[in-house]
């Protein structure tokens, strides 16, 4: 039997101010689950982790946490899952959530979920892996962000080919096909387990 294709969704585990990011996530969730498709997240209850991760059940979909034990109580660790990994280090629970991932998307969301998303973006730039990456701009969320990396680009920091490891889109349906199409599925490599 072969694994369902896995996203990896960064999200906060807050919901924020604005009840769009909610419906986003809870998008997302539903979209992986009837597409057939596989979550893989950080194993929380709370904020738009849990939202995400309670529309995959929903809509049918495997869900697959991973969370380190010290986080377990704080984030509220998800006990109603496909499966919960508990590890012990945030390293280990960003590796093995890279591991698991066919494609990676980041929502809304805090510290926690920038640190997620420029690991994995920095990951691919020096080529441990050559997975989609991509961003969900839920009510013009990102678009401070957006346009500070184009002042990264003129600064000369980053360039062209790593902007655009990086596909943006406000409508979920439409970031996660084109994150689809844009991965081979294959066999995660072992240079994860080297990093």
């Amino acid at each position: 039997m072969s694994t369902p294709f896995t996203l990896c969704v960064y999200c906060g585990s807050r919901h924020g101010t604005d009840p769009a990011f909610t419906a986003a996530a809870r998008a997302v969730g539903q979209l992986i689950g009837e597409r057939g498709w596989r979550l893989v997240y950080g194993g929380g209850n709370v904020g738009l982790m849990g939202e995400v991760a309670d529309a995959t059940l929903a809509a049918g979909g495997q869900v697959i946490g991973v969370i380190p034990e010290l986080l377990l109580q704080k984030e509220v660790g998800h006990r109603q899952l496909t499966e919960l990994e508990v590890v012990q280090t945030m390293h280990q629970r960003k590796q093995r959530m890279a591991e698991l991932a066919d494609a990676f998307v980041a929502l809304p969301g805090g510290i926690g979920t920038f640190e997620e998303l420029f690991e994995v973006w920095t990951w691919r730039h020096i080529g441990y892996h050559d997975q989609p990456i991509g961003l969900l701009n839920t009510s013009g969320f990102y678009d401070p962000l957006l346009t500070f990396m184009k002042h990264t680009l003129a600064s000369g920091f980053i360039d062209g080919e790593q902007q655009r490891m990086l596909t943006v889109d406000a409508e979920p349906a439409r970031l996660l096909s084109e994150l689809a199409a844009q991965s081979k599925n294959a066999t995660q490599s072992d240079d994860f387990r080297r990093i």
